[in-house]
């Protein structure tokens, strides 16, 4: 039986309100013409939490398929049409309308990598097409590795030593392997380190070893609530104080993801954060089209005043992105249904 650790939703509801609510892609978007240091440098370092939910990402899958691969109750292929069938029709959905949006004969390119969920192994991947699925991609890519991940975590003392090389990776890959010596045209194809697997990869084998932490580290941060919660705003004002770097910004999303665990209700337990926890990643992919529909339709500057459009938008854009994810999701669960049906009536033929 997976194990459900309640709390999990809330933080991905508040980051996904740190994404998209708070609006860091729509603000370099906007052209709001807002400065001052909410607008210039908090918003903007919420796009990091992409990394959070990278970690919370192989969280959730240990918990739910690390024991049944370890007892062998699941099938690689089993697992890979489990994962992918999740969210492949709607991110497809999303590819279809976006293309449609903008027809061009490298959007049909775009859009044919993303249907294969293989664009995260292209070298320097620079999609158009849903832009933010880079975050995806990127998970695909762990989706691919996963079983191998298995056997990286299948002690305690094999993972810390896989951390370790993927910390040591991370440092390399920022100081050594991506430079121009190493990537043609780095600044020409507007490179990002955070695309690939390796510079992530340490984000994942954190979330493998709180699993493997998980009930000491769930006892932890049940019993010492205040003491957790201290560590965890030691971690946000450090981020804020040195800088994004990756050791902050593992410092503060193990703190969070281990606060969590011992969670059992308040802000991060709630038929809100749930429901919005759900609905993440959905909301995560969507939110850009929602954002170039209204550009269409200019209601983006519907007001003069930059912070009224600003708020505006910020509104406009989370109502649209709820409400289009759950009648997605609802017209697709139909299709499905009506398929199945389909082909139940033939094989009974």
């Amino acid at each position: 039986m997976k194990e459900r650790y309640e709390g999990i939703d809330g933080l991905k509801a508040y980051a996904i309100l740190g994404i998209v609510l708070m609006l860091m892609h729509i603000l370099s978007n906007g052209n709001f013409g807002l400065n001052g240091l909410v607008f210039q440098k908090l918003i903007p370092s919420f796009t990091n939490l992409v990394f959070l939910f990278m970690m919370v990402s192989d969280f959730g899958m240990c918990c739910g398929y690390y024991q049944k691969f370890k007892d062998q109750k699941i099938g690689v292929g089993e697992f890979y049409i489990k994962r992918y069938s999740k969210i492949w029709p709607y991110f497809a959905l999303l590819c279809v309308l976006d293309f449609v949006m903008s027809p061009s004969k490298s959007a049909l390119y775009e859009v044919f990598a993303n249907l294969t969920l293989c664009q995260g192994l292209l070298p320097n991947m620079n999609i158009s097409v849903i832009g933010v699925s880079w975050t995806l991609a990127v998970i695909f890519v762990f989706y691919l590795l996963f079983p191998f991940f298995c056997f990286l975590l299948e002690n305690k003392k094999r993972a810390w030593l896989v951390f370790i090389c993927a910390v040591i990776y991370n440092f390399m890959c920022s100081t050594y392997f991506f430079d121009e010596s190493h990537i043609a045209d780095r600044a020409a194809v507007n490179f990002s380190a955070r695309t690939n697997i390796l510079y992530c990869a340490v984000y994942f084998i954190a979330g493998g070893l709180i699993f493997l932490y998980r009930k000491e580290l769930a006892e932890f941060a049940s019993k010492y609530r205040v003491f957790a919660g201290a560590i965890l705003l030691i971690a946000t004002v450090a981020y804020f104080a040195v800088g994004g770097n990756t050791l902050t910004m593992l410092f503060f999303c193990v703190a969070a993801l281990v606060y969590t665990l011992g969670c059992r209700g308040g802000v991060l337990v709630n038929p809100v954060a749930k429901f919005l926890g759900g609905i993440c990643f959905e909301i995560y992919l969507c939110h850009m089209v929602i954002y170039r529909v209204l550009e269409k339709l200019r209601l983006v500057h519907l007001f003069e005043n930059g912070l009224l459009a600003y708020i505006f938008t910020a509104v406009a854009v989370i109502c649209g992105s709820v409400v289009f994810s759950v009648c997605a999701k609802w017209f697709l669960n139909k299709v499905e249904t009506f398929l199945k049906e389909r082909v139940r009536r033939v094989n009974h033929v």
